[in-house]
Order: C-alpha cells, then structure tokens, then sequence
C-alpha cells in the first residue's frame, strides 16, 4: 500500500457509514515472525488501520499493560531496526495501513532522515511520537513529509483551545484525541466532558477525529464514537493476545465497527 494511501483508506471506511477501528499492538510481544499474520488478521476482524507500538525502555505515555508488552519485546531483542526490517518484508502483499507509535528517542538515535526513508521503504503509512510537543516537531516533520508518511498528532483533554486548533489543523492521517487525562490503559469510564471535547475537536479539523486512551469495550468504543469517527483500542487487545484470546479480539472488533 502506498504511504498516500492513508487518508484514502480511512475516508472509504467512513463512507461506508463505518467508525474507524484502529487496535494498537506491540511489535515483538509475539515473534516478529507473527506479525504478518496478525496484521491479517485484525484487518479480517475489521480494523480501519494497524497502530504498532515500538518497544522503548521509557515509554512515559503508557500504562502498565502496554509498559509489560514493551519489556516483553525488549527482552526479545526487538528493535526499531528489526520492526521495520520485518516489515518491509512484507509489504508488496499488505493491504491494511499501519501506523508506527513510537518515542523520539529511538527515531533521534536512529537518525530522522533515516528513520523516515526506512519507513517509507518498509511501507509505513503513518507515524505517531507522543513525546514530540508541536514546538519541537520539525525534528522529523519534514523528513517524513518528503517520504509521503502522515505524521499523526496527539490532542490532549488538558490542553487550552488555542493549542488543540493549532495541533488540529497540523494532523495528518487523523486527529488522535486522548480521552483521558493520563496513561493508555483500560478504563470503566470516561469523563463526562469527553463528549465535548470530541465535538469540539471535529470542528478544528476536516482529518478523522479518534479517541484513544482508556478505551476498553465495545460499548466503550460506540458510546465515544458517537461523537467522533472512530477509536484507538490499545491495552485490551494487547492483554487478549499476550494470553492467546485472538476469539476475544476478534469479537471485540467486530462488535465496535
């Protein structure tokens, strides 16, 4: 799939009167060798796109779930390198984007420019860095513009109004809206004021606007989606996997399309 091909995939989704799903899965918790296989399968399960975590030994914006799959994976010996590697080998016969959520470290040590060529040549359609404010972000913006890769902001519930139209109107891909004010994991609630915050972010953007964080049922998923185009369903999944349940994946995507 070409890199372009990003804002198509999500838009025909969407047209379709569907919300986007997007599982989030870490790269290495099962063999790399795997991972062919389980993007198939979560694009048969009925995800819009693929977000692949890339282990890191600090990985500040993740719960405890995501933060246990990273040390797995660690100690597998993954690495940015070896991810990227794996999929490249793969690409000419996959069809379902895939989005790298990954920290600047690993892309700093890596080199920017390299980091967006390799990407590109793996077949990478989208990159997430949680811990690259707007003000630093020209570190990787334009290595990735040059290589077609949308480079997907993160929207924080905490952040004033000025700020979530400035990180709106930059999104590429789609508008990731943290719905909770904290780290990835699954939740029971969500704030109250999410809704609005959902609505208000839409009106900031023309990009799919998803929520992520927190978000861990399908009727979870239906209740956030009402007020945005989709969700980001991360730490349950992982969980799911890490204990074999691929019937659990599947119907939990199933159920939130």
């Amino acid at each position: 799939m070409s890199n372009l091909k990003l804002d198509k995939a999500l838009k025909e989704k969407l047209q379709n009167n569907k919300k986007l799903i997007v599982p989030y899965i870490m790269a290495g918790d099962r063999p790399l060798g795997q991972l062919e296989e389980q993007l198939n399968f979560l694009q048969n399960s009925g995800a819009a796109a693929v977000e692949l975590g890339i282990p890191f030994s600090d990985p500040v914006a993740d719960g405890p779930t995501i933060q246990d799959a990273g040390q797995r994976s660690l100690e597998q010996g993954t690495t940015l390198s070896s991810v990227l590697t794996k999929l490249k080998s793969f690409k000419e016969e996959r069809t379902i984007p895939v989005i790298l959520m990954t920290y600047l470290n690993p892309v700093f040590t890596y080199g920017a420019g390299n980091f967006a060529r390799d990407c590109a040549d793996a077949g990478v359609n989208g990159v997430i860095i949680p811990d690259l404010p707007l003000e630093e972000e020209a570190i990787v913006k334009d290595d990735l513009q040059e290589n077609a890769i949308s480079y997907i902001r993160l929207a924080a519930m905490t952040s004033p109004d000025e700020r979530l139209q400035k990180i709106a109107e930059r999104t590429e891909g789609f508008l990731y809206a943290v719905a909770v004010t904290g780290t990835t994991g699954a939740r029971t609630t969500h704030d109250s004021n999410v809704k609005n915050y959902l609505q208000k972010l839409k009106n900031y953007t023309d990009k799919p606007v998803l929520a992520g964080f927190g978000v861990s049922t399908s009727s979870q998923a239906h209740e956030l989606a009402e007020a945005c185009d989709g969700v980001v369903i991360g730490s349950t999944i992982v969980n799911f996997l890490h204990e074999g349940k691929t019937e659990n994946v599947q119907q939990l995507l199933e159920e939130s399309v």
